[in-house]
C-alpha cells in the first residue's frame, strides 16, 4: 500500500458517512465507493489507480478550481462532502504532504453563495424528544404523543442566526413546515416526522446529554448557564442547541466564529400555521406549477436585497399577535408609503448593497474571495445615506430607532478601504488584490515582474545583434521556464555561453546564465508577490472577522429597512390600506380582495368566466353576533377564493402589512386554520377524504375562541348523507363548544345547511350572487346576505368543455331529480325512503325517447340509445314504477 493510500484510508475511516474530496495537485480526487457514486452522480469519467502492489482502486476526480460547481450538484441530491486540503507546501515538502479535512459540507452547513438561494435561509435544524436527552432511551418515536415536549433547535451557518426553544409536538410539523430545513439533525434511531423532506442526519446521543449540552453552550458563549439565553427551565431546548453546536464543531469548525448569539424561541410569540394552511393560502408556492410569482410571497416580494428578501419571507411565515409589534411594523411601511420620493430614494441605494450578511459569513468562515471584501465595503458605505433616509422630519418611533441601528462601520470599511484594491482578481491566484502604494515591498517586486515585456524584448534585440541570427526568439513556457530559441539553420551561429535546453523539430531551445538569473528574480518576486498579497488578504479579513457583530447588526438593519420600503410600494402600488388592529373579537373587512388572484387577472389573461378585474366584498365576523358564516353558491364564483383572501388579509396584518381592501379592523388572532381543497397522500396510505378528516380533526382539537377557521366543503369525499352530517356536526361542534368557538367561514354546497342559521344564533348565511340572463348564467362574485338553492354545476362542466351529450345528458338527468323521481320501495335496509334514483321512472322514458332527433344521429349512436333506453325500462319494470 502506497504512503498516499494509508493517507486516504486514514482520513475516509474519520469521515465514513461523508464523500472524501481527497487534494491531489491540481485536483480533488474521489476513491473506491466515493468514486463509483460521484461518478454517477456527477456523469464524469470513473477510472482507476494503481495505490500499491498489485492493488488498483477506482478513481474519479474534479478539477479543484471547479470545485463549487460539482459540489452543487452532490449537496443538491443531499449527500455530504469532506473537502481534504493540502495543508503543506509541496514545493518544501520532503515526503508525503500533510493532508487534513478543512470542512465538511453538508446541505445545512452550505455558505458559498452560488450553492444558496440568495433570497431564502438555508436552515439546519436539531429536534430532540425528552426521552432522547438521557443515555439508553428505547428510540421509540415520541411524535404520537401530541403534548409531549420536543426542543428545537436552528441556525442558518450563513448568516449567523442561531435559535432554541420547546414546543409540543404537536407544534413541530407547524415549525419544519415554517424553517423548511435543507438538513435534519435527529438522535440515533428516531424516525423523522411524517413530511419531513430533508437531508437527516444521526445525533450522536452523548451530545444529548443535558450536561454536555450546558458545557457546549456555556464555553462557546463564554456564559454562567442556559439561563443567560432565556432558557432556563427549557431541558430539551438546550439538549437541541448544544447537539447542534456540537455537530457545526465536528464539520465545520470555522462556522462557530459566526454563531456568535442564542435567541430563545417561543412559539407563544407567533401566529402558527401549520403546513396544511400554509400550503392552502399558497403563502410560498402558489398555483398547480407552485411558482414563487403565484403565492402571497411572490405579490409582496419587492424588496431590493436579498437581506430583506429573506427576513420578508420569515415574516410571512411567522405573523405576530402583539400588537404593539406589529403596530410599529405598521408605523416604518407608513413612513415610506406617505412619501414616493423618500421611498424611491431608499430603494435606489438598497438596490445598490449587496448581500451584508452572507459577505460577512464567507468572511468569518475563511472562504471569502478579494471581490467579495469589496462587495462588503460598498455595502457598509450605504450605511449613511441611509440612514439620513430614515431620518428626515416627522419619522415615528419605530423609524427613529431603526435609524440608529444603522450605524456606520467607518473601521471595517478604511480597513478594505486602504488595503483592497478597487478591482481585485477574483481569487488569491489571480493576484490584483492589494491597493497600490500600501505595501513598499511589495510595490518594488511588482516592478520587477512588469518590467518582464520590457526585459523580454531588449534582450531579445541584443542577442540579435551579437549573434547576427535575425530570427533569434525569447519566449516563456511553464515546464522550461524562459529560453532562447534558434531555428535549425542557423544553430551554427550559436555562441558558446548558450547551453541547450530542449530540441525541436524545427530548431533547439536555449538558456544562458544571465537569462537564468533573470528567471529565478522573476519567479521569486512572483512568489513573492503572492505571499504577500495572501498575506495582507488574511489580515484584513482577520480584521473584518473581528468586527462581524457590528456588521450583522447593520445588515439586519437595512433588511429591516428593505422590507418595510418593499410593503409601503406593494402597497402604493396595489392599493392597499392600513389595517386598524385591537385585542378584541371582531373582524371587519370592507372591499377585500385576494391579493395574489388580482395581480394576476391585472397582468394576465382571466380564466373563462371570470371578469377582466377583481371583485371585492366585505366580511364581518365576531364571535358574539356573527361567528359563522356559511356561504353557499355556485361553482366557480369564487366562494373559494372569498375564504382565503380574508384569511390573507388577516395573515398581512399581522405580519405588518398593509392590507388590500379598503378598510380593515382585524382583532388579532392566535391561529389561522383551513381546510382547502381536496388531496391525498397515497404514499402513507390516507385517502383524500380521509385527509380531509385528519385536517379537520387537528381544527376542531386546536382552535380556539380567538382563532380563525376556514373550511370548504367539508363531507365532499363520501355519500351525501354521511357528508352532511359530518359537515353539519361540525358547524354545531365550533359553535356550541365555548373553547373552541372561533370565527368560523364555512362554504358548502349541502345548501341543507343554511336551515342552521335558524337554529344557531351565532351562524349567518351568504350566498355568491348569480345573473341569468337568456338562459345564460353570469358570476358576479359578489358575497350576499343569505343562502343558495343552485350550484350550477353542470353549467361549469359545460364551461370546462365537457362533451355536449354527456351535458345533456346531466341535464335531464337533473331535471329528473328536482322533479322529484325517487327509487323503488325495494331498496337495502338502511337506505332512506327519500334518496333519489339517478334513473328515472317510465314516463320520463316516454319522454326522452319523443325528444330524439333520430335524423341527427349516427347508426352507433342511435344503437347505443335503444340499448340504454331498454335498460332503463327493464329496470323500471323490475321496481313496478309506473
Amino acid at each position: 500500500m502506497t504512503p498516499i493510500r494509508r493517507q486516504y484510508l486514514d482520513i475516509k475511516r474519520r469521515y465514513p458517512h461523508a464523500i472524501v474530496f481527497f487534494r491531489l495537485g491540481d485536483f480533488y480526487e474521489t476513491f473506491d465507493d466515493d468514486a463509483k457514486l460521484v461518478a454517477r452522480e456527477l456523469e464524469i469519467t470513473l477510472t482507476s489507480k494503481p495505490m500499491g502492489k498489485g492493488e488498483r482502486v477506482p478513481l474519479a476526480g474534479v478539477p479543484y478550481h471547479a470545485l463549487d460547481g460539482y459540489l452543487s450538484r452532490l449537496i443538491a441530491k443531499g449527500y455530504k462532502v469532506a473537502i481534504c486540503e493540502q495543508m503543506s507546501d509541496p514545493a518544501t515538502t520532503k515526503g508525503i504532504v500533510d493532508r487534513d479535512v478543512v470542512r465538511v459540507v453538508t446541505p445545512g452547513t452550505v455558505v458559498e453563495g452560488n450553492l444558496l438561494d440568495e433570497r431564502a435561509n438555508n436552515y439546519l435544524v436539531a429536534i430532540v424528544p425528552p426521552s432522547s436527552r438521557r443515555r439508553g432511551a428505547n428510540g421509540a418515536s415520541p411524535w404520537a404523543d401530541a403534548n409531549a415536549t420536543v426542543g428545537l433547535a436552528y441556525a442558518d451557518v450563513s448568516t449567523g442566526e442561531f435559535a432554541a426553544g420547546e414546543l409540543s409536538a404537536s407544534q413541530l410539523a407547524a415549525e419544519l413546515a415554517r424553517l423548511r430545513p435543507a438538513e435534519l439533525l435527529l438522535p440515533q434511531d428516531i424516525d423523522a416526522p411524517e413530511g419531513v423532506d430533508a437531508a437527516l442526519t444521526p445525533l450522536d446521543r452523548d451530545w444529548l446529554l443535558i450536561e454536555v449540552a450546558e458545557a457546549a453552550l456555556r464555553d462557546h458563549f463564554r456564559v454562567a448557564s442556559s439561563e443567560a439565553f432565556g432558557l432556563g427551565g427549557q431541558p430539551s431546548a438546550v439538549a437541541a442547541a448544544g447537539a447542534l453546536l456540537q455537530y457545526l464543531r465536528e464539520n465545520q469548525r470555522s462556522s462557530l466564529a459566526h454563531v456568535t448569539a442564542l435567541a430563545a424561541y417561543r412559539p407563544e410569540g407567533f401566529l402558527l400555521l401549520d403546513a396544511a394552511t400554509r400550503r392552502n393560502l399558497e403563502l410560498f408556492a402558489g398555483g398547480r406549477s407552485g411558482k414563487r410569482e403565484h403565492s402571497l410571497l411572490g405579490v409582496l416580494d419587492l424588496t431590493r436585497t436579498s437581506m430583506g428578501a429573506r427576513l420578508l419571507a420569515r415574516r410571512v411565515g411567522q405573523p405576530l399577535v402583539d400588537r404593539r409589534a406589529i403596530e410599529a411594523r405598521l408605523d416604518q411601511v407608513q413612513y415610506f408609503f406617505e412619501s414616493a420620493l423618500r421611498r424611491g430614494r431608499a430603494q435606489e441605494l438598497l438596490a445598490q448593497s449587496p448581500d451584508i450578511e452572507r459577505l460577512v459569513g464567507r468572511v468569518v468562515l475563511g472562504v471569502a474571495s478579494p471581490r467579495d471584501l469589496v462587495g462588503l465595503r460598498r455595502g457598509l458605505e450605504l450605511a449613511p445615506a441611509l440612514r439620513d433616509v430614515a431620518s428626515e422630519d416627522g419619522a415615528p418611533d419605530a423609524v427613529r430607532e431603526l435609524a440608529a441601528r444603522l450605524r456606520p462601520c467607518d473601521e471595517v470599511v478604511a480597513a478594505i478601504a486602504t488595503a483592497i484594491a478597487d478591482d481585485p482578481g477574483a481569487t488569491l491566484e489571480a493576484g490584483n488584490i492589494v491597493r497600490q502604494a500600501f505595501n513598499q515591498e511589495l510595490d518594488s517586486l511588482r516592478g520587477i515582474s512588469s518590467d518582464t515585456k520590457r526585459y523580454v524584448a531588449e534582450l531579445e534585440t541584443s542577442e540579435r545583434e551579437r549573434t547576427g541570427i535575425r530570427s533569434l526568439r525569447v519566449g516563456y513556457n511553464r515546464v522550461f521556464g524562459y529560453y532562447i530559441e534558434v531555428s535549425k539553420p542557423n544553430v551554427h551561429l550559436v555562441p558558446d555561453d548558450y547551453e541547450r535546453r530542449q530540441t525541436l523539430v524545427g530548431g533547439e531551445r536555449y538558456v544562458t546564465g544571465q537569462l537564468k538569473e533573470y528567471e529565478s528574480r522573476i519567479l521569486t518576486a512572483r512568489d513573492r508577490v503572492a505571499e504577500i498579497e495572501e498575506q495582507v488578504f488574511r489580515q484584513v479579513c482577520a480584521q473584518v472577522a473581528s468586527a462581524s457583530g457590528q456588521a450583522l447588526a447593520l445588515a439586519a438593519a437595512v433588511a429591516e429597512l428593505d422590507v418595510a420600503v418593499a410593503l409601503a410600494e406593494a402597497a402604493s402600488r396595489y392599493g392597499y390600506a392600513r389595517p386598524e388592529l385591537h385585542d378584541g373579537d371582531e373582524l371587519s373587512i370592507r372591499d377585500g380582495r385576494h391579493p395574489v388572484v388580482e395581480r394576476v387577472l391585472a397582468d394576465g389573461t382571466p380564466a373563462a368566466g371570470t371578469p377582466n378585474a377583481f371583485v371585492p366584498n366585505d366580511t364581518t365576523l365576531s364571535n358574539a353576533e356573527a361567528q359563522i358564516a356559511i356561504i353557499t353558491g355556485p361553482n366557480m364564483a369564487g366562494k373559494s377564493t372569498y375564504l382565503r383572501q380574508v384569511a390573507l388579509i388577516v395573515l398581512m396584518a399581522q405580519t405588518g402589512s398593509y392590507v388590500p381592501a379598503s378598510s380593515a379592523r382585524i382583532g388579532l388572532v392566535d391561529r389561522v386554520f383551513t381546510r382547502v381543497g381536496a388531496q391525498d397522500d397515497l404514499a402513507s396510505g390516507q385517502s383524500t377524504f380521509l385527509v380531509e378528516m385528519l385536517e379537520t380533526a387537528n381544527i376542531l382539537h386546536n382552535a380556539t375562541p380567538r382563532s380563525l377557521v376556514v373550511l370548504d366543503e367539508i363531507g365532499r369525499g363520501t355519500s351525501t348523507y354521511d357528508g352532511l352530517a359530518i359537515a353539519r356536526a361540525v358547524v354545531e361542534y365550533l359553535h356550541n363548544r365555548p373553547e373552541c368557538a372561533a370565527k368560523t367561514l364555512f362554504a358548502t354546497h349541502y345548501h341543507e345547511l343554511v336551515a342552521l342559521a335558524q337554529l344557531l344564533p351565532r351562524v349567518r348565511n351568504e350566498n355568491v350572487a348569480v345573473a341569468e340572463e337568456d338562459g345564460r348564467v353570469v358570476f358576479l362574485h359578489k358575497i350576499v346576505a343569505g343562502g343558495a338553492d343552485r350550484s350550477y354545476g353542470i353549467h361549469v362542466a359545460e364551461l370546462a368543455g365537457l362533451p355536449k351529450p354527456v351535458v345533456d345528458r346531466a341535464r335531464d338527468v337533473l331535471a329528473a331529480l328536482e322533479n322529484g323521481h325517487v327509487a323503488s320501495t325495494r331498496r337495502p335496509s338502511g337506505v332512506p325512503s327519500e334518496q333519489l334514483s339517478l334513473l328515472p321512472a317510465r314516463p320520463q322514458l316516454l319522454d326522452d325517447l319523443a325528444s330524439l332527433d333520430i335524423d341527427a344521429m349516427t347508426p352507433l349512436e342511435a344503437l347505443t340509445k335503444l340499448y340504454e333506453m331498454k335498460e332503463r325500462a327493464r329496470l323500471s319494470a323490475d321496481e313496478g314504477t309506473d
